[in-house]
Order: C-alpha cells, then structure tokens, then sequence
C-alpha cells in the first residue's frame, strides 16, 4: 500500500490544490467549493490557522491536501477537547484519483492520532453528496449525526474511532 507523508504549514499550496479540484468538479457539474470561497480571508479561523493546512505526498509528488483542525465548534461544539481531530476540505488531485487516497490518509491520520491519545478523526460533508459518502464510508466512518436545516439542506456528521491501523 502506498505511504503518503503529510507536511503542515503548507497554506498557498494546500489552497492551490482546493481550487484545482474544485475546479475540476464544476467542470464535471459537481456541486463543489467556488473559487471566492478557497482564499486566505476565508479560510483562516480561529480554528485553522496556516499550520493546520496540509499537503500530502506520494513518492516526492503533492497529490492532496486539507486542513487539520483540533476543533470544530460550528458542527462538533459539544465534544470533548483533545478528543478527535477534523478533516476538511480534503481533496485529490486528479493524477491520484481511483487510488485509495482517502483510506491511504486515513491511516496515516490513525497513527497521528494514535501517537497523541486521539480517539477520532471527524469530518462533515453535505448530506445529498452520495458518492462523497461512499468514500468516507469506505474507508471505515460511520455517520453519527444529521443536522437538517430550515434551507432543506442536510450536513452528515462522520466519525472514525481509532483503535489500530488497518
């Protein structure tokens, strides 16, 4: 299997990533993040400073990135901090597609968390994305949560325990 190494601090890159494979998406008529919305202003929190944004590489090349939260108190307010850690806005570059990348992730994910007494890897994503869901489930999350909102639109709230690397 392959061994992915993930770097922090990689804020530019990571955010160069987001906005080609969004782009690509709209190109195949996906429903993913616009342009406006994968910028500094926006993507800079309280809880995703630069050095939670992250690059991983395969064999020396950049094929994803995401951000890394310790938190996520817009989905996630009432647990328990050091408990879990949130990805978001993961995304594959288009060279690395169809090779397992979110699994590959995962684990190496497991063993960050394993290292640092973590019990999950949370994440969030649109309810109605159904082959988004395929991944996450996939690669061994479960939904625990729903939150519909008065819009119609529904967000499904993932969660993976980290017992042992698989």
């Amino acid at each position: 299997m392959d061994q992915i190494e993930i770097y922090p601090n990689q804020l530019d890159e990571a955010i160069s990533i987001m906005k080609e494979v969004a782009q690509w998406g709209r190109n195949k008529g996906f429903r993913v993040w616009l342009d406006e919305w994968l910028t500094k202003e926006k993507l800079i929190t309280p809880d995703a400073q630069p050095e939670n944004f992250f690059v991983g590489k395969l064999n020396g090349k950049s094929a994803c990135a995401f951000i890394l939260q310790g938190n996520d108190p817009e989905y996630w307010a009432h647990a328990k901090k050091n408990e879990a850690v949130y990805l978001h806005k993961f995304c594959v570059k288009r060279e690395f597609a169809g090779r397992g990348m979110t699994r590959i992730l995962t684990n190496t994910l497991k063993k960050y968390c394993i290292e640092n007494g973590i019990k999950y890897i949370r994440l969030d994503t649109a309810l109605d994305e159904i082959a988004v869901r395929k991944i996450y489930l996939n690669a061994g999350f479960k939904i625990v949560d729903i939150l519909d909102y008065p819009n119609g639109r529904s967000v499904a709230l993932y969660e993976l325990m980290v017992t042992k690397l698989s």
